[in-house]
């Protein structure tokens, strides 16, 4: 089994369910257990300030799925909960990314991990720190110094 770490955030319909929802979907993935769940923190929108606020988790899985295929079924959790690829850092049901598989580097057109974002949203990185103190990324740098 990997451990993986993916980060989840909503701001439209009762956004806590919906991570909730998508949390309960993750476990029901082949091959793949839900093995923690940070605290669900509410956040001001990034890029796009006239939309509710957010409320993001981080969640740490083990599974057997390749990345690409843990990427589909991530994103097919977004389509089942209504998310409109639309408008880049616009308000959705549901965003899930993954943040770090393994200690693997991957750079694809379609996914990059670990994810380009994670070392600059505070709304990552502190659910991140609560469920993995001691993470860090794949060439040994500690995350937890980043906040």
């Amino acid at each position: 089994m990997i451990l993986c770490y993916l980060a989840l955030g909503s701001n439209l319909n009762s956004p806590q369910r919906q991570l909730q929802l998508a949390i309960k979907q993750l476990q029901s993935l082949p091959h793949t257990h839900v093995k923690k769940i940070a605290t669900f923190y509410k956040n001001q929108a990034v890029g796009r300030k006239s939309q509710p606020s957010f409320y993001n988790t981080v969640v740490e899985i083990s599974t057997t799925l390749p990345p690409e295929k843990l990427l589909a079924k991530c994103q097919e959790i977004e389509r089942k909960q209504g998310r409109i690829r639309r408008v880049r850092w616009s308000a959705r049901t549901i965003d899930i990314d993954i943040l770090l598989y393994d200690n693997q580097v991957i750079k694809r057109p379609y996914l990059v991990i670990p994810h380009p974002q994670l070392l600059n949203r505070d709304f990552v990185l502190i659910p991140l720190i609560e469920i993995a103190p001691a993470i860090r990324l794949p060439n040994g740098q500690p995350i937890g110094l980043k906040v």
